[in-house]
């Protein structure tokens, strides 16, 4: 029988915790930010996952919860120190991304001005995810200056808030959803 896994150690009541390797770093370190943003992007995805959308969006989506999970160890685990095979990211993550904003923009007409969010609840959970993921990008590429950070995992999420950002116009466009573009000065 497999030994269950606890939820609570204690281990952090001191505000530090532990990355993937044992090195004991404070919550507020650059790594735990990043993956911590990482964590909260995934939540809102699986927000995203759970209202109604086509089923092919909801496989799609937990494809990219699922990368979205290695990028996070990817990011916790100590770089100076050995740690068990971890699964990694692939130039395939980021080409069906990809290939689906590709698929999707061939049913959009084309863009003119820039589009405010919302217009749906759906719509808006996709901007909220796409802002996520922006500040995401932005902590990897933070602690890239600190520590290397593997490129493909920036590349994802710069593809990946792309994504979303054609998500939200094709879900827009499957609800009737009226897209409001934003009119400077007016």
């Amino acid at each position: 029988m497999a030994e269950e896994f606890k939820i609570y150690t204690k281990g952090g009541d001191k505000g530090e915790t532990s990355l993937l390797g044992g090195t004991r770093v404070p919550k507020s370190h650059e790594r735990v930010e990043a993956y911590g943003n990482l964590d909260e992007l995934n939540s809102f995805i699986g927000l995203i996952r759970d209202q109604d959308i086509q089923a092919h969006y909801r496989d799609v989506l937990i494809r990219i919860q699922e990368n979205l999970f290695v990028a996070e160890a990817l990011i916790a685990r100590d770089p100076e120190k050995q740690t068990r095979d971890l699964p990694e990211l692939s130039e395939d993550d980021i080409f069906i991304l990809e290939k689906e904003i590709d698929a999707m923009n061939e049913e959009l007409p084309p863009l003119s001005h820039f589009i405010l969010p919302g217009g749906h609840p759906t719509v808006s959970y996709c901007h909220i995810a796409r802002t996520v993921c922006r500040r995401a990008e932005r902590s990897l590429i933070h602690l890239n200056q600190l520590s290397s950070v593997e490129n493909i995992i920036i590349r994802f999420l710069n593809r990946l808030s792309d994504y979303l950002f054609v998500l939200a116009r094709k879900i827009a466009k499957d609800c009737g959803s009226m897209e409001t573009p934003w009119m400077a000065g007016k």
